[in-house]
Order: structure tokens, then sequence, then C-alpha cells
């Protein structure tokens, strides 16, 4: 199953380490070391299956060279203890194709790295795990230096601080777990330690193919025999207590096989004697609940602690729908419509049956919706009517990006649901029958996260509206929450796009939506609007040319190139 790694290292010459011999290494190459004058050579390092420079706004095209890029590092660098680069190493998850999973750690490299200034020497290595699948990882070698045209500047001692590396770690779980979600996959990753999940286990630190080689002497031998240790003592905790192992696998599956439970258990134990061991004691344990077959045919188990979650979720949902004191009156609602008809934001027949729903009297609402199809421009006119009743309105959502557009999009003052339960557990900005809570991208959230947030909801007596696409994005956590609310209680659903005018183009947004990807590419393909090219550097031409003449044509129209 998928798993978390991330980890970060500087290369400094103190410790003996070579920018360009690195760089020759993950991208399996041979490069000529200018400053020791000789060859660093690695082709025979067979694991390498993708190896790209990437470049920052305004750096000098040679240093997209890779020798270039590194000879000119330890030139720029004079100290004898000078730090050369940064490395960050992440895992793929290995449910992701090749393809697939290049893509997704390109983009994240891009995004996080790139776009701060960074040149990121980008390479993924893919070997064969015991079980016969392939497993990816990416290294990234990122300068420390700025970089204009002029070639580097001073070092940027900003990206050294820890709350940067913490929103890197965070930001790469997001962009997977968004990845596994949309393949329909029922897994997540989590960034955070074991401890702050509340897992009893203690992680196990990477080990590789050398380490793993019992007769190997030195740090790579030491780090194996810690490995192992770990992995001996997690499967004695497990057998004095086999809830930790099921608890544990929940956190991120709300149901899983056999196969799931042995990978598990196989991971943490020492040897098949451990092995059988702790696999007899979790199978025997009656916080193991069998819950039938899935559609492949294969036993699915859950914990009692996970139905337990889902009957408190369910009775805090029942609380909230059967409650009748967050209405709002006439004429706050046609208030809010009349100041936003003022400013061009005429609500459509589908924006304006949610608008209704969302300003009844019920304690609890949802809303299904596409992306485009208008809900946040809804909620903004909502919002106006609410805060006219009296209501204090508070917008909620999993990630920091999420809860940015939800204010954006809808005037809602927003923050993530975890920020918003930390400040709970000091006692601050406890709710009340005045709130109103909004959660965006409720699809997102997990039962265990779900059912804490209603449940405050229904003590305190707010009102919860909940926003989504049960179909776009799963839960980052194990349980698909929001399907199961908006089955058992109801919802309106948005399905026309406001986004694009055309009815071509809203029916192909839906297709994209709904997962009939070859079918919206075909309908731009049908209209002249994909084209191909032969290689990357013709496809970059004819982008190019298209933009100018583009430019030319309309000088006063906007246009953009991702």
């Amino acid at each position: 199953m998928a798993i978390y790694h991330f980890s970060v290292q500087i290369f400094s010459r103190a410790d003996g380490r070579n920018a360009v011999a690195s760089a020759a290494y993950r991208a399996g190459m041979r490069l000529f070391d200018e400053r020791l004058g000789r060859h660093h050579d690695f082709t025979r390092k067979d694991d390498v299956i993708y190896s790209e420079v990437l470049l920052p706004e305004g750096a000098p095209p040679h240093l997209s060279d890779r020798s270039s890029l590194w000879n000119s590092v330890e030139t720029s660098e004079k100290r004898k203890d000078a730090q050369l680069c940064r490395e960050i190493e992440f895992a793929i998850p290995r449910e992701l194709s090749p393809a697939e999973g290049i893509a997704l750690a390109r983009e994240f490299v891009r995004s996080e790295f790139v776009a701060q200034g960074m040149i990121a020497d980008f390479n993924v290595h893919s070997k064969l795990a015991t079980d016969g699948v392939f497993e990816q990882h990416a290294h990234v070698m990122l300068t420390m230096r700025t970089v204009d045209a002029n070639g580097f500047g001073p070092k940027v001692r900003e990206w050294n601080r820890q709350e940067l590396l913490a929103q890197w770690r965070r930001s790469w779980a997001d962009y997977a777990n968004a990845a596994l979600a949309q393949l329909g996959i029922d897994l997540r990753i989590d960034h955070r330690s074991n401890a702050a999940r509340g897992i009893a286990l203690e992680p196990q630190n990477k080990i590789g193919p050398a380490a793993d080689r019992r007769d190997t002497r030195g740090k790579a031998s030491e780090r194996a025999d810690e490995h192992i240790r770990i992995a001996r003592e997690n499967g004695a905790k497990i057998l004095a207590d086999p809830s930790v192992a099921i608890d544990t696998i929940t956190q991120s599956q709300a149901t899983f096989t056999k196969r799931d439970l042995a990978m598990f258990v196989h991971r943490h134990t020492d040897g098949k004697a451990q092995f059988d061991g702790v696999m007899a004691a979790v199978t025997a344990s009656p916080e193991l609940v069998t819950i039938g077959k899935d559609a492949k045919g294969q036993a699915r188990f859950t914990s009692r602690e996970m139905i337990a979650v889902e009957t408190r979720l369910e009775a805090a949902a029942a609380t909230l729908a059967g409650r009748d004191a967050h209405g709002v009156v006439r004429r706050h609602v046609e208030a809010a419509l009349t100041s936003s008809a003022a400013r061009g934001m005429v609500l459509s027949d589908e924006q304006r049956a949610a608008f209704v729903h969302l300003l009844g009297s019920s304690a609890m609402a949802s809303v299904i919706g596409f992306a485009g199809s208008g809900k946040s421009a809804m909620l903004g006119v909502a919002r106006e009517a609410w805060e006219g009743q009296g209501f204090r309105v508070r917008g909620l959502a999993l990630s920091g990006i999420a809860a940015e557009n939800l204010e954006g999009g809808s005037g809602v003052a927003s923050r993530t649901i975890a920020s918003l339960e930390h400040q709970w557990s000091q006692g601050r900005e406890l709710l009340s029958d005045g709130d109103v809570l909004v959660i965006d991208e409720a699809g997102m959230i997990g039962s265990r996260q779900m059912e804490r947030v209603l449940s405050a909801a229904a003590t305190a007596g707010a009102k919860v509206v909940l926003v989504g696409d049960p179909e776009q994005l799963q839960a980052i956590e194990a349980g698909a929450a929001f399907r199961a609310l908006t089955e058992r209680h109801g919802a309106v659903e948005i399905t026309a796009i406001r986004r694009q005018r055309a009815d071509w183009q809203r029916d192909a947004t839906v297709a994209l939506a709904t997962g009939r990807t070859a079918e919206a590419i075909q309908s731009y393909a049908g209209r002249g609007m994909v084209h191909g090219a032969d290689t990357r550097a013709a496809a970059l031409d004819q982008l190019i040319d298209g933009w100018d003449r583009a430019r030319i044509a309309a000088p006063d129209h906007s246009r953009m190139i991702l």
C-alpha cells in the first residue's frame, strides 16, 4: 500500500559531498568534474526512469545542462565547509503508474521549488519490490542561491526555515492524496508523525538496497539493524495489543482486506515466526469486524472503533437534520439577491434552488456540484443573507488552499479544519447556536474528522453546510463521510456549468468531472482544439507561434500558457 516518505538533507563539503558526483549518481550519467578534473561515471545504474533539470523564470538556459549546472555550483562555492545544495527525497505512491507518478512529482517540484526560484535537478528511480510491484521515488537536488540571467547570487536563508519544510511535507501529502482520490483508490498517506496521529508504533527508517545486504558493514548496516529492531519491537507491541494494528490501518482505510493486513504486519515484524504470531493475534482480536465481501470477492474488515465513529457521525447528523432553528426571513433573502444582482451576479435556477435550500431552518444542509458550477458564488449570496439574519458564517476546508479558494470565491472567512480543532482544544473559538459552518470540498474529509466537527456543532446548536462533489475527490482519511451523509439526508445538486459559455464545453466539463476523460478530449479535438507535435521542441514552437498570432490579431484579449 502507499506509504509516506519525505526526507531532506544538505550536501556539504565538510561531509565530503560533491554536487557533480551526486548529480551523476542520481541521473545515472557520466559527468566531468571541472574542480577535481575527473569524471564521475554512473551509467551502469539502471533504475533511473526519468531525469530533467527544471529552471525558474529568469535563469540562464545553459544551466538546464546538468554538467554546467553543478559545475557552476561547485565553482560558486569557495569555502571548505560550503553547503552545496539541498536534496529532497520522497516516495511516490506505488498505486500510480510510472507516467502518473512522474507527472505528479514533476508538478509538485515545479510548484513548491522551481516557482520559488530554485533550480531543481529532478530524477525518478524505480525498483522492483519483494512483492513484485515496482516502487518509485524521486530525488530532487535544489540550488540554494538566487539565480538570474547573470548566474548565481546570494544564498536564500529563508529556504532553510523549518516552517517551509513542514509546508513541503504537508503539500506532498496533499498532492499524492488528491491523485489517489482521482483514481478512485481507497488509500491515503499522512505527513504527520505516528505520535501526532495517535499511533503507538515507532516509525521505521528507510533503508536502501546496500543496507539490506546483511553482510554490509558501516552506517548502511547500522541502519538495517535499526530498521529490523524497530520492526521487531513494533511486532511485540502488536502482540501485546492487536488493536494497535487495526487502529493504525483504519487511519487511512475505512475497510481493508486480508492482503492489506498481511502487508502491514510484514512491515512491522521481524521474521516468519513473529509474523505468524502477530497475524494470528490480529485476526483473533475482538476489535476486528468482518463486514462482507467486495466486488472482487475478497473479504473486507474494519474495526469496532471505526463502526463507533460512523455511529456517532450518523447520530450527530440526525440531530442536526432534525433541528429547525436557522431559518432566514424573507426580507434578508430578498436583500441578498438584490445586492448580488446589483453587482451583476444573478443566480441561475439551480443556484437559486440551492440558495433557498441552504437558507432553510434545518441545522444541516448539503449541496453537490461540479467544479465550475458556481457553488462559491452562490455561497457568497447565502453569506449575505445569513449575516443579515445575525448569524456568524465561518468557512472550513481540509487544506489551506481549499480554504483560500472558499474565502476568495464567497467572501466567507475560512480556515482549515485542523486549525479550528486546535483552537477548540485550547478552549478558544468555540461554536454557538449563532454559527453557520460552511465546509467546502466535504468529499475529502474522513469519517473521524467529520464526526468530530458535526458532533461539536450538534452539541453547540450550530448549523453545518456541506459543499462538494462526492465523486470528484474522496476522503483523505478513512471513510466517505460526505457521500454517506448526502445519501442518507439528501442534498441539492448544481449540475449546470457556468464557467464555460458554450453548451459543448459545459458537456465536456461534466464529462471530465464524471471520469469520462476520453469523451471530453474528443470533444475538444473534434473542434480543432487539440494539436499534436512530433517533438517537445516542435510543440513549444507551435505554442509560441500560436500565442504570437493571437496576440497580434486581438491585442485586447487575454490569453494564458501553462
